[in-house]
C-alpha cells in the first residue's frame, strides 16, 4: 500500500512501525457548538482511512481527544452561563450521534482533555528540564521554538523569517504570526472565570504551582502520549490544522521523546460549498442539523420514482458526497449535488433489493467460471484502487459498474442462486469500506405489505394501462403519503416501505 505522507510531501509505501499493531491518532473536536460538515467530512475521512487499512488486514487501533478545554469553550460556556463540563458534555454527546448516523466508526480510545491534565504536566516539566519551555513573567509557559531545529519541517515554514522573543498565547493563529506557543496559559479571571487547574513545576531547581489552563497543542500530544506511548505511525486531520497545531504537536512531543513522533501524516483537503468557502456571513454554514431540516423536516420535491427522502438516504448521500473525491482533494457539497446523490444512493437500494429477492425465486445452478472470475477480477481491481493512496473515486467507479453487471445479469437471467448470494456476499465486502449500503433494508423488504396497499397498487396499474395518469399519479401520492413507494422494473411494479 502506497500513501501520500505531508512530511516528505511523496506517496510511499505504507510500512508499519510494528506488525501487531497500526497505531493512528486523529483529533478530535473542540465541543463549543454542533459540529460543522467540514469537520464531519474531515471525520468521515478518518474513518475511510481506518476503514481501507482494516480491510486490507493492518490490525489499527484509534485514539481521539475531545477539547473541552480551550479559548472557544470557555468563551461560549461563559456567554450561555453555564459550567464548562456541562456546556461541553451536551455538544460531545450531538457529536457522537451525528458520527452515528454518518456511519463513521467512534475511535477506540477517547480522551477527553479534561481527563490528561496530570499527563499535560508531565510533558511540560521535561520540556522544563531539556530547555525546550520557559516560564514568563505573567506565570505562562512558553515552547521556545528555536531550540526545535526541525520547526519548520511539516508547516514548511522558514526560521528566518521568525522575531526572536515573540510569545503567542493564542491557540490558533498563522504563519505570518508565529513565536514561541503556549503550554500552560496564565490564569485570568476575566477570560477563564472559574476553569483553572492547578500544576506543579519545576523551574531553576524550584518546584513552583501554577494556578493556570493548558494551551490547545499539548493537548494532543499528551493523549497520544497516554495511549500510544513515544511514536504513532499515522495522525489524521485536515490542512487547516497543519500549522500551527500538528507542526506543535511534533515539537513538543519529539522534545519529550527524542523520537520521530509520526511516521505518516495524513491531511484531508478542505470542503466547500457551491465552490465557496463555507462561512456564516455568506449563509452556507451548515450543520447536519440544517440539511435534516431541509430534507426530512421540509423536503424538497423529488421526481416520483424516489419517493420521499428517508433519513437513511440523507445520511448515506451526505457520506458519499464527502467521499467522492481523493482525500487530499477539495471537495464541493451543493444541494444539486446531494439530489443527485440520493439517486444513486436509491439505485445501490434497489440493486441489493432485487438480489435479494431473485435469491428467493432462482434455482441452483452453481457457480460458472466466468462468474468466478468476473469477482476475482473485481475485487483485485478493487484492492489496487485502496492501495494506489487510497483511492475512492476509482473504488467507487467500480462500484458502479457493478451494479451495471448485476443489474443486465438478473435481466438476462444469467445468475444462479449461488451466484446472487456472492453478489450480495460481494456488496457487503465493498461496503466495508465504503459505508453506504444499508443492509437492513433487506430485512424491512421482508416486511409482509398490507392487503389495502397492494389493492392501491392494482388501481394504480390498471389507471396505468389505460393511460389515466392522473390517476394513477393520485394513487402514487397517496402511497406515499401511507410510507410505500412503487417500484416499477422489467418484471412488474411493486411496492415497498419508504
Amino acid at each position: 500500500m502506497k500513501i501520500y505522507n505531508t512530511l516528505t510531501r511523496e506517496k510511499e509505501e505504507f510500512k508499519p512501525l510494528k506488525q501487531d499493531k497500526v497505531k493512528v491518532y486523529f483529533c478530535g473536536p473542540t465541543v463549543y457548538n454542533y459540529a460543522h460538515i467540514w469537520n464531519l467530512k474531515t471525520y468521515t475521512w478518518n474513518d475511510i482511512v481506518v476503514r481501507t487499512l482494516k480491510f486490507l488486514g493492518y490490525p489499527v487501533e484509534t485514539t481521539m481527544n475531545i477539547t473541552d478545554i480551550d479559548d472557544k469553550t470557555i468563551r461560549d460556556s461563559k456567554i450561555a452561563w453555564e459550567n464548562l463540563s456541562d456546556f461541553t458534555e451536551k455538544y460531545s454527546e450531538a457529536f457522537f450521534d451525528d458520527l452515528q448516523k454518518l456511519n463513521i466508526h467512534p475511535a477506540d480510545n477517547i480522551e477527553s482533555i479534561s481527563n490528561i491534565i496530570p499527563e499535560m504536566v508531565r510533558m511540560i516539566n521535561t520540556m522544563l528540564r531539556r530547555w525546550f519551555a520557559y516560564i514568563w513573567e505573567d506565570k505562562s509557559i512558553y515552547f521556545k521554538i528555536s531550540k526545535f531545529p526541525k520547526y519548520w519541517k511539516l508547516a514548511n515554514i522558514d526560521l528566518k523569517g521568525l522575531k526572536e522573543s515573540v510569545r503567542i498565547d493564542n491557540d490558533e493563529y498563522d504563519k505570518e504570526n508565529a513565536g514561541d506557543f503556549v503550554l500552560w496559559k496564565a490564569y485570568n479571571l476575566e477570560n477563564d472565570w472559574e476553569n483553572f487547574w492547578e500544576g506543579e513545576f519545576e523551574s531553576w531547581d524550584k518546584k513552583i504551582i501554577l494556578k493556570w489552563r493548558p494551551g490547545w497543542h499539548i493537548e494532543c500530544s499528551a493523549c497520544a502520549m497516554k495511549h500510544f506511548w513515544p511514536q504513532i505511525d499515522i495522525h489524521m486531520w485536515g490542512v487547516d490544522l497543519i500549522f500551527p497545531h500538528h507542526q506543535n504537536e511534533i515539537a513538543q512531543t519529539e522534545a519529550c521523546t527524542r523520537k520521530t513522533f509520526t511516521k505518516y501524516w495524513v491531511h484531508h483537503g478542505h470542503l466547500m460549498v457551491d465552490w465557496k468557502k463555507m462561512s456564516k456571513s455568506l449563509n452556507n454554514f451548515y450543520t447536519l442539523i440544517d440539511l435534516e431540516e431541509k430534507f426530512l423536516t421540509h423536503p424538497q420535491p423529488l421526481p416520483s420514482k424516489e419517493g420521499r427522502i428517508t433519513s437513511s438516504v440523507l445520511y448515506r448521500a451526505i457520506r458519499l458526497n464527502f467521499i467522492n473525491c481523493k482525500y487530499r482533494d477539495w471537495v464541493d457539497l451543493s444541494f444539486e449535488k446531494l439530489e443527485t446523490n440520493f439517486t444513486i444512493i436509491n439505485k445501490i437500494d434497489e440493486t441489493i433489493k432485487t438480489v435479494s429477492r431473485n435469491i428467493q425465486i432462482t434455482e441452483e445452478k452453481g457457480i460458472s467460471r466466468e462468474f468466478r472470475e468476473d469477482m476475482q477480477w473485481l475485487m483485485q481491481d478493487f484492492i489496487a484502487s485502496l492501495e494506489d493512496d487510497i483511492n475512492i473515486p476509482e473504488a467507487l467507479a467500480l462500484l458502479y459498474s457493478f451494479g451495471k453487471y448485476v443489474n443486465s445479469g438478473i435481466s438476462e437471467k444469467k445468475f444462479g442462486r449461488e451466484e446472487l448470494e456472492s453478489i450480495l456476499d460481494m456488496y457487503e465486502q465493498l461496503n466495508e469500506v465504503f459505508a453506504i449500503i444499508d443492509f437492513s433494508l433487506l430485512e424491512e423488504n421482508k416486511d409482509e405489505i398490507p392487503e389495502n396497499i397492494l389493492e392501491l397498487l392494482e388501481k394504480r396499474n390498471l389507471a396505468k394501462s389505460e393511460k389515466d395518469f392522473e390517476t394513477a399519479d393520485k394513487i402514487r401520492d397517496e402511497l406515499l403519503e401511507q410510507n410505500y413507494k412503487i417500484v416499477d422494473a422489467r418484471e412488474g411494479s411493486r411496492v415497498e416501505r419508504v
